[in-house]
């Protein structure tokens, strides 16, 4: 009977795994099933499904409007990625090594938080405030400018190709921040405060110390931070559908828009589905592209 309790035990714990696989098939797996199968055909949403081979993958190769999609997001990697995680890197080190030993770890915590607010706000709320301020008419960045002599410069700016895409990436800058910043200095809690120190009796100054000692013990969410901004700026779709709508032209379309466009207002649905399913292609590509580097420092710094 002992000998049975064990066993039956085992078996028990398979059974809390049920709930999350039939979620997971439900809500995940045949979704991303049948999309794949509807890249495959023609498809408006009310008839069947027309089988039409790779129709769909040929027209993708040759649409200028998803290679302008993609080329955008590249944009958004830069605005969402390279620029928040540089500036939070530097700001949380200040944050966590100046503000913090010199002020204390409330104004440090306040502080965090400020930056941490954008990435609390509705995306719906945000696009109505940012709207208001980037107004052409009576928007209050243009207000601004004329009431300091600078109403040459008043410019309709998400209106105009030229700066609509700079707009967006200057607000994502601004919402993205504080992600990168929260989980820098929750990972700077686990350095030793005497490596700093230790540094700085021997003369390092605060650039050295940040180089040497907080990028090299807080790699790992380094890349935790960059991947998952990626991915997110790969798949960004809500400030673009508040503010821009894709346009004007495509100068601010991003694939995920684009599907959605195909979707639900061309009503292609297979045409969409073949542009969704080519994100999650690029998106899983990059996910194991920063598993794969992730893996080889961690396996470079363990043989040194």
């Amino acid at each position: 009977m002992q000998s049975l309790i064990p066993g039956s035990s085992r078996n028990a714990f398979w059974l809390y795994l049920v709930p999350g696989l039939v979620l997971l098939t439900i809500i995940i797996l045949i979704p991303l099933v049948w999309n794949i199968y509807l890249t495959f055909t023609d498809y408006r949403g009310i008839k069947p499904p027309e089988w039409t081979g790779l129709d769909n993958w040929i027209k993708l190769a040759g649409d200028t409007t998803f290679w302008t999609s993609f080329g955008n997001s590249i944009a958004m990697i830069l605005a969402m990625v390279v620029v928040p995680t540089l500036l939070g890197l530097v700001l949380a080190a200040m944050l966590f090594d100046l503000i913090g030993k010199k002020f204390g770890a409330k104004l440090a915590s306040f502080l965090r938080a400020t930056y941490y607010l954008p990435q609390i706000l509705p995306a719906v709320i945000a696009a109505i405030v940012i709207g208001w301020i980037l107004r052409p008419q009576n928007g209050a960045l243009n207000q601004v400018l004329e009431g300091v002599g600078l109403g040459g410069l008043a410019h309709n700016w998400l209106g105009s190709p030229d700066t609509a895409l700079i707009s967006i990436m200057v607000i994502m800058i601004w919402v993205q921040l504080g992600y990168p910043i929260v989980i820098f200095m929750a990972a700077l809690q686990r350095v030793d405060p005497a490596l700093y120190e230790a540094a700085e009796l021997d003369g390092a100054n605060w650039f050295q110390r940040f180089r040497a000692i907080t990028v090299t013990i807080i790699r790992p969410e380094i890349f935790v931070v960059t991947l998952t901004c990626t991915i997110a700026a790969l798949k960004v779709f809500g400030p673009i559908y508040t503010l821009t709508g894709g346009g004007p032209g495509t100068s601010t379309i991003v694939p995920a828009y684009y599907a959605y466009s195909e979707f639900f207002q061309s009503q292609q649905v297979g045409y969409g589905a073949t542009i969704a399913t080519a994100l999650t292609v690029v998106i899983a590509i990059v996910s194991i592209v920063f598993i794969m580097a992730q893996t080889r420092l961690e396996r470079q710094d363990e043989e040194v």
